[in-house]
């Protein structure tokens, strides 16, 4: 079958290639108004040329791919509410740390951190002028815990920047909310919150408060913690009850995707569904209201879980399934992928770099291109037997597609995947359709307690078996460095070899040594990017993390306890981005020396009397009470770096001071780890 013989598939790509230019490359909006209008016009002009010779020439298809790049840039711009009039940015000074009046909506709960809840809000009003915009609330935990979606709040606050990460290697979690439309956040506690009554609801809200009743009446069952938060993960589509153990478990098993809502749950619930409406087939008109039910219901069922990236995309491809099966015409499943893609990033441009999008979409490709031949190697006559038979290479499919982009995003492979994946999915129909019944039962006040009873253990030991799993760290292989070269040369390698395994030809076999020579190029360049030689100072609140870089070996001089140690991700983060497989610890030193620079580091002692020493920089740290301006007439030093030991109020002192002097000040709790490069 060749792929691109499909039109949908070609239209898909030139989308998404169109959408990634768009996102990248800063184009005004009224330049990509007049080229798109230019180009629908020349489209419009080919196309009723092809149609009158009855036969599309080349330059249709040529306009009609460009159209389609054009219509990807276009999208994602028009979507940016930046690009707005109404957008809070374009109406106030976002410069300055002004206090503004914010009237806003809550849009969405998220998981709360440490210290705050936080939600997606949406602008309502600021300063008195109807604006637009999403942000991120964040509320104290131990004043303010019970907002609801769609409740209207007004404040008085400042927009505050999302920080980026401050030290190299870590979640960049401003670029993250960027991609949706997200670029400042407020901090709010409850006494400075004044709810506004109203009346208006949202799909949203309507969505949040069945999800609130439903899970009001569970709770009046013995279900535990752990067994309510997967039941409200896989069953209505929210993760932020999930505990980190539990959902640590499921990451180190390869099973994280049972708890996303994705293709797997619906494609079970719409057999499931299937099969229970198949009497009204019996019907006049009975397949068309069938289908038509069944749609309905898959989207009913994704308003309630939330709408979230993975429950659309996969409400989308099984609704065009479920048409099609009305149709009674053979649906080919690439052409189904394409489809829903292309609708989804019509309305959702950036889902495009949506890591479940990712995931999902490479999976049933790989699934659907793989599986037919690794089941085929072999066919047990034992019906149980074919079964699990069926799912391991499933499984095996799955995995193979995912692989390369799983490692690039979490730095780790689960060696005992099939087995979690082997126990768990021959029965998750069973837990999702009992699920879906205790469900409805117990908003009824109709559920038994044994079937509440049975359904809590069978989720208890679902999390038991994948606990076990994740608890064979032998085969679990952590800290992987896979940059984004690796991730397109793997796909390229495995692409290939599957093609050669399926038939060998020359061609194939040429295209697989050609790309076992790419990876091999991709692997030097990437040991030649490696840093060799540089000295950090990274920021660690409350803490001193000095480090050197030789080649493949870090040198850390650090004043870490043993509980901030095992915590602590800023070092291990850097060791895995820069392919660094040597560590070094040291306790903290006085005076570094790199290159031809030499460092001073001043503690809480204060002590810097040093003759004729003029370091090239100084890092002061653990907060010492020191005269900045006589410490700068005495040692002139070029630039002064402060880390995350010391208070905020010295440091803001320290570089007011510095300002004076005419001296380079960093601050690592503001600016980031400081580098010295060669």
């Amino acid at each position: 079958m060749k792929l691109f013989n499909f039109t949908i598939i070609k239209l898909t790509i030139c989308l998404i290639i169109g959408i990634i230019t768009g996102y990248f490359i800063n184009i005004p909006l009224h330049l990509i108004f007049y080229v798109l209008g230019i180009g629908l016009l020349i489209f419009s002009v080919n196309f009723f040329i092809a149609k009158r010779q009855f036969i599309p020439t080349i330059w249709f298809g040529v306009m009609t791919y460009t159209v389609t790049i054009i219509i990807g840039i276009f999208i994602v711009n028009i979507q940016n509410q930046k690009n707005h009039s109404t957008h809070y940015s374009n109406n106030i000074n976002l410069e300055y740390d002004s206090i503004n009046h914010i009237t806003f909506r809550i849009r969405e709960v998220l998981k709360p951190s440490y210290y705050s809840n936080k939600y997606i809000i949406d602008i309502l009003e600021t300063n008195g002028q109807k604006t637009s915009g999403k942000l991120i609330l964040n509320t104290p935990k131990d004043s303010l815990n019970n907002l609801r979606v769609d409740d209207i709040f007004i404040t008085k606050s400042i927009f505050q920047e999302i920080n980026p990460p401050l030290n190299p290697g870590q979640f960049n979690y401003k670029n993250y909310l960027q991609k949706q439309y997200i670029y400042h956040q407020l901090y709010a506690s409850k006494k400075e919150l004044l709810k506004i009554n109203s009346n208006n609801r949202t799909i949203f809200g309507i969505a949040h408060r069945i999800r609130q009743h439903v899970n009001l009446k569970l709770k009046t069952y013995p279900f535990k913690p752990d067994e309510l938060a997967i039941i409200n993960a896989i069953l209505l589509g929210q993760r932020q009850d999930i505990s980190e153990d539990v959902y640590t478990s499921y990451t180190n098993a390869g099973a994280v995707h049972i708890l996303a809502i994705s293709g797997l749950h619906i494609g079970i619930i719409l057999l499931l569904l299937s099969a229970l409406l198949k009497p009204i087939e019996k019907f006049r008109n009975g397949r068309l209201i069938k289908t038509v039910l069944l749609v309905l219901i898959l989207w009913s069922f994704a308003i309630i879980a939330g709408l979230s990236a993975s429950v659309t995309r996969a409400v989308t491809m099984f609704s065009i399934v479920a048409i099609s099966m009305h149709l009674n015409r053979p649906t080919n499943i690439y052409n189904t992928l394409a489809i829903s893609a292309f609708v989804l990033l019509l309305f959702k441009p950036l889902f495009i770099f949506d890591v479940g999008f990712q995931l999902s979409y490479l999976a049933v490709i790989s699934i659907v291109s793989v599986d037919p031949y690794l089941y085929k190697l072999w066919i047990p006559k034992n019906w149980l037997l074919r079964k699990y038979w069926h799912t391991f290479t499933v499984t095996i499919s799955a995995q193979l597609g995912i692989i390369p982009i799983s490692i690039f995003y979490f730095n780790q492979f689960p060696g005992l995947f099939f087995i979690s994946n082997l126990l768990i999915i021959p029965v998750l129909g069973l837990i999702l359709g009992l699920g879906i019944l205790v469900i409805l039962l117990a908003t009824l006040n109709l559920l038994p307690d044994f079937i509440a009873l049975v359904f809590g253990k069978s989720i208890s030991f679902m999390n038991a078996v994948v606990g076990w799993v994740s608890n064979q760290e032998a085969f679990l292989i952590k800290d992987i460095s896979f940059t984004l070269l690796f991730v397109l040369g793997c796909y390229l390698l495995i692409v290939a070899l599957t093609r050669v395994l399926i038939k060998t030809n020359y061609k194939r076999l040429l295209f697989f040594l050609f790309s076992i020579i790419i990876c091999q190029g991709i692997f030097i360049y990437n040991k030649i990017e490696t840093p060799r030689n540089q000295f950090l100072i990274f920021h660690k609140s409350r803490y001193s993390l000095v480090g050197k870089v030789a080649p493949n070996q870090l040198i850390l001089y650090n004043n870490l306890d043993s509980i901030a140690k095992n915590k602590d991700r800023t070092v291990r983060d850097f060791l895995v981005k820069n392919q660094i497989n040597h560590l070094i610890e040291d306790t903290l030193r006085n005076v570094y020396q790199f290159q031809d620079k030499n460092i001073l580091v001043i503690d809480s002692l204060g002590i810097y009397n040093l003759k004729k020493f003029h370091p090239d920089a100084i890092l002061i740290r653990n907060s010492p009470k020191i005269n900045l301006t006589r410490l700068i007439d005495s040692l002139h030093p070029k630039i002064i770096i402060a880390d995350g030991s010391n208070y905020k109020s010295y440091a803001n002192r320290w570089q007011v001071t510095c300002e004076k002097e005419n001296v380079s000040f960093h601050n690592t709790a503001n600016q980031g780890a400081f580098i010295f490069n060669n």
